[in-house]
């Protein structure tokens, strides 16, 4: 017997504009059923996993123990990077080595860790 990934659950303030937020960082809507106020709210990949994003009381405390890690399907990483922060990420360790290796550990509005990697070309492009 095996299981596969339904959703991935990430608490939240504020569901909805989580779920908005990282509606934004994707490209992909929220279900169209969601609004705000709600709470929970759902962002669905092309794959058929779901994003989940549900209310709690509490704020984050600690560091992730699970975090999604983002590959840019145009342009650079670096380019990423910057693209996040007008729409507001921040840094929160930033991996990138002279030799245009490494990632950027960044914090949603929320402060839920997640990576920005190098795209798929620029991988290529140093192997």
């Amino acid at each position: 017997m095996t299981s596969t990934v339904h959703n991935v659950t990430v608490d939240a303030r504020n569901a909805y504009e989580q779920a908005s937020w990282w509606s934004r960082v994707l490209g992909l809507p929220i279900h169209p059923d969601d609004n705000p106020g709600d709470p929970e709210c759902l962002v669905t990949l092309p794959s058929g996993i779901q994003y989940l994003f549900i209310e709690v009381p509490e704020p984050k405390t600690v560091k992730n123990r699970v975090h999604i890690c983002l590959q840019p399907t145009d342009g650079t990483r670096d380019e990423e990077v910057e693209r996040l922060l007008g729409i507001g990420a921040t840094i929160y360790e930033d991996h990138r080595r002279p030799d245009g290796t490494g990632w950027v550990t960044m914090h949603d509005p929320e402060g839920n860790e997640f990576c920005v990697e190098r795209s798929a070309a620029e991988r290529a492009a140093t192997s």
